[in-house]
């Protein structure tokens, strides 16, 4: 596969756009060797050291004194010859960089061009390349990990594994057919049989996950339900230790869905609080009990909030009640006004808090955080992490479900054949040029 750019030597900003201590430029393509020795006015330091450069510009105005690096293809990053200017991190220094690379004909990196020429120069599969956008998105430890483990290798791994297997099975079939008269070994398409069931089950247990790897990049949803003044919106913002939510003695005061986003033990949370749930008295109280509804049938789980000194008089309870099941924590609220804590309610094991004084929270906390790491923890195998792998994964257990009901050995083949190309198009290893933009055009400019 040959990159659209072959011809062309990039340039982007490799570290966070704005004022810094420092600032990275990476170059790539055929120019960086002579783009760097002709800012420096001096031969190419040794490959991977670093070395102290005055920089200068077209007109020879010294524009920053630097380290810079050189990488020559191909064991470099893009596999093309790479060159990196560590330069202060002022704007007016960034202003005369970009000026002098452009002087020399580089253009700007498209966004995800670095990584997209390391995976047409078979540096990494579809599946590491992602990971390098989920490492640079991620914001709590397990997301760290989980890319960190992506990007080593581990899921392309188990999907390569697979598709080795399925391919040396599909040799068989095919033998089947082109040979029939030979005298090869008898039960040769039967043999592909438990290779073929094999694969069923073990694509079968990984797409039964329950999201795990998609909720972790994305964060685990918990929506904040219960009646107008149970104290929704004081939790919402005691458990994220900020007002986020305006907290009102008006009834209706929180009309739409407001979202904060949480690390919980290093998992990452997105907490909504919603409208109260009751008999709206306008359109708009409505159209937020309704988007609250639909937050709670969306949610990962529901925190089922009850004013601990109304909950069984108040009709509102009963709305909220009705929207418990295996993912609900029922949370008494206002325990301080409360003489007595059940801890069940209406047969639901009940956390008594109170998100004015903070009694409780803790106790809520860590419910919470056993919940998150419970569904999130990420087993033995690599997990899933995007709908298009777990759409491809599909396409392949059905694919290979009905090779194996296939009465003819040719559909068998063919039916195997869209499988392993299923499987192919999750790393790369057939023809995704269709995929490419799509996957890499999220990326940051200098990734």
């Amino acid at each position: 596969m040959s990159s659209l750019y072959t011809l062309d030597t990039i340039f982007a900003l490799a570290s966070a756009p704005g004022r810094g201590g420092l600032q990275v430029i990476r170059l790539s393509g055929p120019a960086a060797g002579t783009t760097l020795a002709s800012l420096t006015g001096r031969p190419l330091p040794p490959a991977r050291r670093a070395m102290l450069a005055r920089l200068r510009g077209a007109d020879g105005e010294v524009f920053d004194q630097a380290l810079v690096l050189w990488f020559p293809g191909p064991d470099s990053f893009t596999g093309e010859d790479v060159a990196e200017l560590h330069l202060h991190g002022g704007r007016a220094v960034l202003a005369a960089a970009t000026d002098a690379l452009t002087a020399q004909g580089l253009r700007l990196a498209e966004p995800g061009e670095f990584s997209r020429r390391a995976f047409e120069a078979g540096k990494l599969d579809l599946t590491e390349a992602e990971a390098i956008a989920d490492l640079v998105d991620a914001e709590t430890a397990a997301q760290r990990r989980q890319a960190l483990r992506q990007m080593e290798g581990a899921l392309g791994a188990l999907y390569d594994g697979w598709r080795h297997r399925l391919v040396r099975a599909l040799a068989h079939l095919e033998a089947d057919i082109d040979f029939p008269d030979e005298d090869l070994p008898q039960g040769v398409a039967p043999a592909v049989v438990p290779v073929l069931t094999g694969l069923i089950d073990e694509i079968g247990a990984h797409l039964a996950d329950g999201h795990r790897g998609e909720r972790l990049r994305d964060g685990f949803s918990i929506a904040i339900l219960g009646a107008p003044n149970a104290g929704k919106s004081s939790l919402l913002n005691a458990l994220a230790r900020r007002d986020a939510a305006i907290v009102s003695a008006t009834a209706g005061t929180t009309r739409d869905v407001i979202e904060v986003h949480l690390d919980l033990g290093g998992f990452p949370v997105l907490l909504a609080d919603t409208a109260g749930l009751r008999d709206a008295a306008d359109e708009i109280e409505r159209e937020g009990i309704r988007r609250a509804l639909a937050r709670a049938e969306k949610a990962d789980l529901k925190l089922l909030v009850l004013d601990c000194s109304t909950w069984n008089i108040d009709a509102g309870a009963d709305a909220t009640l009705a929207l418990a099941d295996g993912d609900s924590l029922v949370v008494l609220n206002k325990r301080d006004l409360c003489a007595q804590v059940p801890e069940r309610v209406a047969g639901h094991p009940a956390i008594a808090v109170s998100a004015t004084t903070g009694d409780g929270l803790a106790a809520l906390l860590a419910a919470l955080e056993r919940t998150v790491a419970d569904r999130l923890a990420p087993g033995a195998a690599p997990s899933l992490t995007r709908a298009r792998h777990r759409q491809a994964l599909e396409e392949c257990r059905a694919s290979l479900v009905r090779a194996l009901g296939a009465g003819m050995p040719e559909l068998a083949a063919e039916d195997a054949r869209l499988a392993a190309r299923a499987l192919g198009r999750i790393t790369g290893r057939v023809d995704v040029e269709d995929l490419l933009d799509v996957i890499f055009r999220d990326f940051c400019i200098g990734k």
